[in-house]
């Protein structure tokens, strides 16, 4: 997303070694789901694991070409569709991005909560709340839950130090 205060921030994006070690992981969970993890997908995953941060669909679209060359729109939502049904990656609505889940060997329903700094954008990924609650919440309502995603703004460490 880009910072948008004047002090450093650091990026927990992955690079090497280790981000070949998430997208075997991924590639693995993708079959042992019955699913093909196809290049696009994987290089929208890629994408999403070296940022480190929430990234907006049209940033990943003009970043996926490996010598330059912008995707089409579809490929990426399809890309990030697949990702978010598989649990691999989240979309976070009130910033209009995506992020790589931080629970890479997660389970894909797990209830993904965020903690976003309004100053710089920075995102963290934090454990849910327990989904007893809002389960029952739901069934009593008749409803079924497919996913929940809980965001809280405020400001980061940095950003506040800074302030």
């Amino acid at each position: 997303m880009g910072s948008a205060c004047d002090h450093d921030h650091d990026n927990s994006g992955l690079h090497g070694s280790t981000l070949t070690r998430a997208l075997e992981a991924a590639e693995a969970r993708a079959s042992a789901a019955g699913e093909r993890m196809t290049a696009p997908r994987r290089r929208v995953l890629a994408l999403l694991l070296e940022t480190g941060e929430p990234v907006k669909a049209y940033d990943l679209i003009a970043r996926f070409g490996e010598d330059g060359q912008a995707a089409k729109p579809p490929t990426v939502y399809r890309a990030l569709e697949f990702l978010e049904r598989l649990g691999m990656a989240h979309r976070i609505a009130s910033i209009s991005a995506y992020v790589a889940c931080a629970e890479h060997e997660g389970a894909a329903s797990h209830a993904a909560a965020f903690l976003i700094c309004d100053c710089c954008g920075s995102t963290r990924e934090v454990a849910g709340p327990d989904q007893g609650a809002i389960a029952a919440a739901a069934a009593a309502a008749g409803y079924q839950i497919a996913r929940t995603t809980i965001e809280a703004h405020g400001r980061c460490p940095a950003c506040r130090e800074a302030a």
